[in-house]
């Protein structure tokens, strides 16, 4: 009977909380979400099981001992986030941008969702039951620039313990990029200016796109060294991929790194969506600022571009914007569908990629700032 006892409290069954419970049902939904529904799969899938193996009773999975525990570490070190930035600067091409240099602009108008959130975070600390510090603030304001690993990296650095909440708000709100960001951008903008058809871009050289990324990293070396991992790891990428006498090494960061890293990253994220570090009213705070900042980012990024096109000699459509957020390619598509509705002629993707990857330097040297501003 004693032996009976003893195999019942082993069980999973005996052991389960009600919170544990709840987890679990967390991690079956962003499985849901990323199989069914295909929101962000790439990283929700591996989130979400992660969720689940982390909440399991007495496992043990997600403490030290365990593998979740030890990948972990690639993201506290931040090397998880640095490798994919790698895979993506691989994965980018800065013709778009360099053919339209504006766009730049365009990529810095759209973090100021992040610094706008930063003191929303702060407000909130008006409201009983919340109290985010200016780091903790910092960690939740870099949504706004719809970067998975940069919210991430910047999380792991200031805010270890709302990681889950913050990683899982990133990726989320990057997968409903096509539901946030249409009504916004119709609602700033008229038809005319949504119809407006901008000039074919020039073609850009080699050589500018090797010299660029070398110059960027100076550049941030010389003003905003804070930032020089993200940046770094990202120039490096682009360089492999631009300078086209090491494309072993390019194809394997643009798939077999970024692909194996991606896992280890979701899993890792996953394991911290424990229900005593999730389940807390500063969760809610966080999904909310997130939703605001990056609905800052995308408003402020179409009246920049609004701004933009009265003063260009060349016109701008101020839908590309929107694609200021650093969600790669996912908000360029998103531009250019909301263009065709209104003029079927009309086709922004690819002046849409410029900003789109002019948001993603933004974001890493907004991330940069942050991470000066509490040092």
């Amino acid at each position: 009977m004693e032996n009976l006892t003893l195999l019942w409290e082993s069980t999973g069954l005996y052991n389960f909380s009600g919170s544990q419970a709840i987890m679990m049902a967390v991690g079956f939904l962003l499985l849901f979400l990323a199989i069914k529904k295909g929101f962000e799969p790439l990283l929700l899938l591996p989130i979400g099981f992660g969720a689940i193996l982390s909440n399991i009773p007495i496992a043990g999975i997600a403490e030290e001992g365990g593998i979740l525990y030890y990948l972990y570490g690639g993201i506290k070190t931040g090397v998880f986030p640095l490798l994919i930035f790698m895979g993506v600067g691989a994965m980018t091409d800065f013709g778009p941008m360099l053919a339209n240099p504006k766009t730049l602009f365009l990529g810095a108008a759209a973090q100021f969702g992040i610094f706008a959130t930063l003191l929303g975070a702060l407000a909130l600390n008006a409201v009983p039951g919340l109290e985010f510090s200016f780091k903790d603030a910092a960690a939740i304001a870099i949504i706004g620039g719809a970067d998975g690993p940069t919210a991430i990296y910047v999380a792991s650095k200031l805010a270890p313990e709302l990681l889950g909440a913050i990683a899982v708000a990133a990726y989320s709100y990057m997968a409903l990029v096509p539901l946030i960001q249409p009504p916004i951008m119709r609602a700033l903008t008229t038809e005319q200016e949504r119809a407006i058809e901008m000039q074919q871009l020039r073609p850009v050289s080699s050589t500018e796109k090797i010299v660029f990324p070398l110059l960027l990293l100076l550049l941030c070396a010389l003003l905003l060294p804070s930032a020089a991992p993200l940046v770094g790891m990202f120039c490096l990428g682009n360089l492999m991929n631009a300078c086209g006498v090491v494309e072993r090494l390019s194809k394997a960061s643009q798939n077999e790194l970024i692909n194996i890293v991606t896992i280890f990253l979701g899993l890792a994220v996953g394991s911290k969506l424990s229900a005593d570090a999730f389940l807390k009213i500063e969760t809610l705070g966080i999904l909310l600022l997130g939703a605001v900042a990056f609905c800052i980012g995308t408003a402020s990024g179409v009246l920049m571009a609004k701004t933009m096109n009265k003063f260009s000699k060349t016109p701008i459509n101020p839908l590309i914007g929107a694609a200021g957020v650093s969600a790669v390619p996912m908000a360029a598509r998103v531009a250019n569908k909301v263009g065709l509705e209104t003029n079927p002629h009309n086709f922004l993707l690819m002046h849409a990629m410029g900003p789109n990857v002019a948001g993603v330097i933004g974001s890493a040297v907004a991330a940069g700032v942050l991470l000066s501003l509490v040092q």
